[in-house]
């Protein structure tokens, strides 16, 4: 295998790790405050068909980002207000978030455009480009280190460098600021925060919000920058990856960034090797390849993961003693 395929091989992976990456951010925030969030991937979902209605309406891909991210925050404050106001069972809630995202977004695809419950397809302004870095054309022909920088580090959208700006941003926000101090605080020992004067409920809807902000984001990134429109199910399943990357990298942010680009580095190979014969085996079925990442999801999971240890008072609705 030469340079260039592995580059080819990793700038894939890049790419396909960003929607992951951003859902998995999104978990982390909320279930740092103690609120499981299992439904992350129908925010996802519905911040895709938002995205790509919005955007083809009106022609702006900004305006599709926004209008993902407001129908992701609508479904995290009703995740917020199930769990945290009404103290109902949080997987219930959120399983409940990914069915009606999923039949909302078929039936307002079919109502709206008539085309299957797919959204017309975008192009222009209505998406996001990519974006060249500076010097990335003059390196282009330098052997190895312009090869790295054109293909790999410069030439993707503007969402995929906001993702991997997250990682540190979100380690500095619960681990270097008051605000992430309380935050992890509120997920091992509500009472404590309590005590201290800080709301519980406000900490925790706080974190419901930008967990549906990020979320947005990832699904905009689906609809309007990897893909140029809305299909039925495009999240296909990135939501619950999201949320195997979480515990795999056990509630922390850079091995989040670490555990989602194994698992895009994985669908990137599935794809590489569709149709390609390998040595000894010969040619793979398609489906196996296609399932390849999963089945790795699974195995890694079941075998590499350790002991993970959530959140103390996650999934537990929290009462106040009076």
């Amino acid at each position: 295998m030469d340079l260039t395929t592995i580059v080819l091989i990793l700038d894939s992976s890049v790419r396909l790790a960003t929607p992951l990456l951003l859902a998995c951010l999104a978990g982390l925030y909320s279930e740092r405050s103690g609120i499981f969030d299992i439904g992350l991937e129908g925010k996802m979902l519905a911040g895709a068909f938002f995205a790509a209605a919005a955007a083809y309406w009106t022609g702006s891909a900004w305006l599709g980002l926004l209008a993902a991210i407001a129908a992701s925050i609508v479904l995290a404050l009703v995740h917020g207000f199930a769990s945290i106001t009404q103290r109902g069972n949080q997987i219930v809630s959120g399983v409940a978030i990914n069915f009606l995202a999923a039949g909302m977004t078929a039936l307002l695809g079919q109502a709206w455009f008539s085309q299957g419950g797919r959204t017309p397809q975008l192009g222009g302004d209505a998406r996001f480009g990519a974006i060249t870095l500076p010097g990335a054309e003059a390196l282009r022909d330098v052997p190895v280190v312009g090869e790295i920088y054109y293909e790999l580090i410069s030439g993707h959208n503007l969402i995929v460098y906001v993702a991997f700006l997250m990682v540190p941003l979100t380690w500095w926000v619960l681990f270097r600021t008051r605000f992430g101090l309380r935050l992890r605080a509120v997920g091992q020992n509500p009472a404590a925060v309590d005590t201290a004067g800080v709301s519980v409920p406000f900490l925790r809807y706080r974190a419901v919000i930008i967990c549906g902000i990020l979320t947005g984001i990832a699904g905009a990134y689906l609809a309007i920058a990897q893909s140029a429109g809305f299909i039925v199910n495009m999240s296909a399943g990135k939501g619950y990856i999201a949320l195997a990357a979480l515990i795999f990298a056990k509630w922390r942010p850079w091995p989040a960034m670490g555990a989602c680009f194994l698992f895009g580095f994985l669908d990137a190979v599935s794809i590489r090797l569709q149709g390609a014969n390998v040595p000894v085996i010969g040619e793979v079925p398609v489906q196996f390849m296609q399932a390849l990442p999963y089945i790795l999801t699974v195995i890694l999971l079941a075998g590499f993961i350790g002991r993970a240890v959530p959140p103390k008072a996650g999934g537990i609705p929290y009462v106040k003693e009076r």
